[in-house]
């Protein structure tokens, strides 16, 4: 038995030989200087596509509340319009009802007979950076192309046909267009690449 006691302390332990070291200093700072310039360069790329996405989700929001009204129009048997009022920050919109069977009517906004059935939206708040506009390259303008400012639905689901353009903080630009026919909407992306407008699956 003490035999075997002087042999476990006989036994040489694991050392750490010349070849097992840590790393050095200079190794670490190098490893540190290159994820911060990873970092850096990956950055603006992903801000772009943050910005991109939000246009598109205000894109399709603004599509949700246009077939919104739709419905609207639809169960309640009577025109209802999306009305877009512009000012210093651009603009809002919110939803009227027809109140006397002849549309919406400014007139009749104004007089109270069509009533506001809403609340008065700025996509920017909620998507902050997105407006609606047409980027200086594509023409600019205000980018709302809906006859005036009434875009409306009939009771029986048909529209007037018009086209309101979303423009994105990273200069990306989405459009919704209304079929007047069906009075279902199309969200679209503009791809500069190939110069067109395509479907946003995005």
């Amino acid at each position: 038995m003490l035999a075997s006691v002087a042999h476990e302390h006989s036994t040489p332990r694991a050392t750490l030989h010349d070849d097992q070291h840590g790393y050095s200093l200079i190794e670490l700072l190098f490893v540190c200087a290159l994820l911060a310039v990873i970092g850096a360069a990956s950055i603006p790329q992903s801000l772009a596509m943050i910005e991109r996405a939000r246009a598109f989700a205000a894109a399709r929001y603004l599509s949700a509340r246009m077939a919104q009204a739709r419905l609207t129009a639809v169960s309640r048997s009577a025109t209802v319009s999306l009305r877009f009022d512009r000012d210093a920050r651009g603009f809002t919109f919110r939803a009227f009802v027809d109140g006397n069977r002849n549309g919406v009517r400014t007139r009749d906004i104004l007089a109270g007979i069509d009533r506001e059935i809403d609340e008065p939206v700025r996509l920017g708040d909620l998507f902050p950076g997105v407006t609606i506009g047409l980027q200086p390259d594509l023409g600019g303008g205000d980018g709302l192309q809906v006859g005036g400012d009434l875009l409306s639905f009939s009771s029986s689901g048909t529209a007037t046909s018009g086209s309101v353009y979303i423009r994105g903080p990273d200069a990306s630009q989405f459009v919704v267009r209304v079929l007047g026919a069906t009075g279902r909407t199309r969200v679209l992306r503009y791809d500069p690449g190939r110069a067109e407008w395509v479907d946003a699956l995005w």
